[in-house]
């Protein structure tokens, strides 16, 4: 479904991808993990087209995004569904608004389908009657929910998550990989989630990929990955702080 050959991208004269690879299978629920600033998120947007590489290939279903105009790369990215780090919710909107957010360019779609829709996707993420609650009224893991509602309504192939469980109390980021679970295993979606929750990475990874100087430097199994002896990945999975680093 995705895939990834020796991606590179810089900022100026910083490099931030340098040569990453790899490939993420249909169906399959793959957590992206590294230190701050390791260029994560920078390879979430390129998954989808966001960014533009300055070399490499990204391949969604077999096609080449990186040589797609923006009228084939709106084609590709129906094919997506994003839960961004804050939820990113319009506040003067309703929850029924937010989530349903994406018909209001499809004129075809009536407006009962689209209540219909709406009501589904909320209920699947256990927030059933709440369309006409605005998002200053929930808590942040409801937000979280709506966020993820959203990103399935129209019931999307790839989901991507940045940082979903940012924020939350260990029970309800619980929730939200459940959750996150749920909707891989019912709507048979590709998970792709780029966290620093160790838990979330454990619970959640079929497979961890591990973003470290640029490139993947470790790849396999949540157990591979758990019961790794190699510095980096354990320093890392750890928590442990290097004494020759200085952070402000």
């Amino acid at each position: 479904m995705i895939e990834v050959r020796e991606l590179r991208k810089s900022f100026g004269a910083h490099r931030v991808l340098d040569g990453v690879s790899f490939q993420i299978e249909k169906g399959e629920s793959v957590v992206i993990i590294g230190r701050s600033g390791c260029g994560k998120s920078v390879l979430l947007k390129h998954l989808i087209g966001l960014l533009q590489p300055d070399s490499g290939v990204v391949r969604i279903a077999g096609e080449d995004i990186t040589r797609m105009d923006e009228r084939e790369l709106i084609r590709v990215r129906q094919r997506f569904g994003m839960v961004f780090q804050g939820a990113a919710l319009f506040d003067s909107l309703t929850v029924a608004e937010n989530v349903g957010f994406a018909f209001r360019r499809k004129k075809d779609v009536p407006p009962e389908v689209v209540r219909r829709k709406v009501a589904e996707a909320l209920e699947m993420v256990d927030l059933p009657g709440i369309e006409n609650k605005k998002p200053g009224e929930l808590s942040g893991g409801m937000r979280k929910r709506v966020g993820l509602a959203r990103a399935i309504v129209y019931q999307p192939e790839i989901v991507l998550y940045d940082e979903p469980t940012t924020g939350l109390d260990p029970i309800v980021a619980d929730s939200i990989d459940q959750l996150i679970l749920r909707v891989r295993d019912r709507l048979h979606v590709t998970t792709v989630v780029v966290t620093h929750d160790m838990r979330t990475a454990r619970r959640v990874g079929q497979r961890i990929l591990m973003l470290h100087d640029k490139r993947i430097y470790a790849a396999g199994t949540a157990e591979d990955i758990f019961n790794s002896t190699d510095p980096v990945v354990r320093q890392f999975i750890n928590g442990e702080s290097d004494p020759k680093d200085v952070y402000f």
